[in-house]
């Protein structure tokens, strides 16, 4: 059951790519997309049915729910060059979180703390608010927790603590 909610985020991912930007039915579909993601894992683990496979489907359902979002909504919005920096300061620190967790662990780590999840939250809330919250504040807010939440991973893998 809860691959199968996975796989509907897929699906209704697809479709966004096909409706036009900040409309009704992109609405509905960018909600039923974030409401899969909270709600797929919890029925994997309430029904004792987490797996790899969900696991990995999950990951591959997230990256194309992303990079279905990205290439929607950044053209369709203006982001101040200031912003564009510090947005490439934290990717820079998530790449070498990354190769962090590969020289230290042997492998690729994901790291899931409260930090990152708060993160994911605001970047999702973050479209819903476009309308009524200028860009220029509302992406200081999520960029600032990106930030602490970056450097916290880094921490974590370095330290160990947490290690998913």
């Amino acid at each position: 059951m809860a691959n199968i909610v996975t796989c509907s985020r897929i699906i209704c991912s697809i479709i966004l790519l096909f409706l036009p930007v900040f409309s009704p039915w992109f609405y509905i579909l960018y909600l039923v997309c974030g409401i899969t993601d909270i709600i797929d894992g919890t029925i994997a683990r309430r029904t004792n049915t987490v797996s790899k496979l969900g696991s990995k489907l999950d990951t591959a359902a997230d990256l194309i729910f992303t990079a279905v979002c990205l290439a929607k909504l950044l053209p369709e919005m203006h982001i101040p060059g200031w912003l564009w920096i510090w947005l490439a300061v934290i990717a820079a620190i998530k790449i070498i979180n990354v190769a962090s967790g590969f020289v230290y662990w042997k492998r690729f780590v994901a790291e899931h703390t409260v930090a990152n999840k708060v993160t994911g939250a605001l970047l999702f809330l973050l479209p819903l608010t476009i309308y009524f919250i200028d860009l220029r504040y509302s992406a200081v807010v999520v960029c600032c927790m990106a930030t602490f939440a970056a450097i916290q991973e880094e921490h974590f893998i370095r330290t160990g603590r947490e290690i998913v």
